[in-house]
């Protein structure tokens, strides 16, 4: 055994503290090894709207969630969020955020608003054509 910065006992070649980063977690600790989102199996696109709906039951309660799950809630709480844009705000793994957010959307403490599929996206000529019409006024 050796003793680490902050005089913990550990095994020689385990690595649960490193002295620049701190306390190392794992990412599916985090997720309780899960790597899906919610038994519906949700996918959360990147550029996935999130929303924290503030009457919903859970989002004050201390206890019904993870320190994880509530960075995620306190970053919607000023403004809608991207999944991409939670993953750099909580500086967790996308793949983690993904999981949590299954997780506070199962609770019904946000809302996500999915980004419109390429079919129903308008046509680039019409885009086009409303560019060259706006030029000429």
């Amino acid at each position: 055994m050796t003793e680490d910065m902050r005089g913990a006992q550990r095994e020689p070649g385990s690595q649960w503290y490193d002295s620049e980063a701190g306390p190392l977690v794992r990412p599916y600790a985090m997720t309780g090894g899960r790597t899906k989102p919610g038994p519906t199996g949700v996918r959360f696109d990147l550029i996935a709207l999130v929303t924290l709906d503030p009457g919903a039951p859970g989002v004050d309660d201390d206890t019904a969630l993870g320190p994880e799950h509530r960075t995620l809630i306190d970053l919607c709480r000023g403004e809608t969020q991207s999944v991409a844009e939670l993953a750099a705000g909580a500086d967790l793994p996308v793949g983690v955020v993904r999981v949590l957010l299954g997780d506070v959307l199962e609770l019904g403490c946000v809302t996500v608003s999915r980004p419109v599929p390429p079919p129903q996206l308008p046509d680039e000529r019409i885009l086009r054509e409303v560019i060259e019409g706006l030029r000429a006024l």
